[in-house]
């Protein structure tokens, strides 16, 4: 008969190890990857135009946090740009 005692979680534990270091890969990834998607917003405005046809929801989540954060007029900006070059 096996005791409590000599079942041990250790075969479990490098999986266990592993599965936690790819988790955090992934969250850095996605927090690097977000910071250089934001990065490249802020910089440039035919990214954002190019955001506004294809992913028109991620370019308001950008002009929605910079005016959380106090920073207005981007959005009126882009609009009036984007307008004189239809014109």
């Amino acid at each position: 008969m096996i005791s409590v005692n000599q079942m041990s979680p250790r075969p479990l534990e490098p999986l266990a190890k592993r599965l936690l270091k790819g988790v955090i890969a992934l969250e850095l990834a996605g927090v690097f990857g977000a910071y250089a998607l934001f990065h490249k917003m802020n910089n440039s405005q035919d990214f954002r135009n190019t955001m506004n046809k294809r992913f028109p929801s991620v370019l308001e989540v950008y002009y929605q946090s910079n005016e959380w954060a106090g920073i207005y007029g981007i959005r009126e900006r882009d609009h009036q740009a984007w307008s004189a070059k239809q014109e």
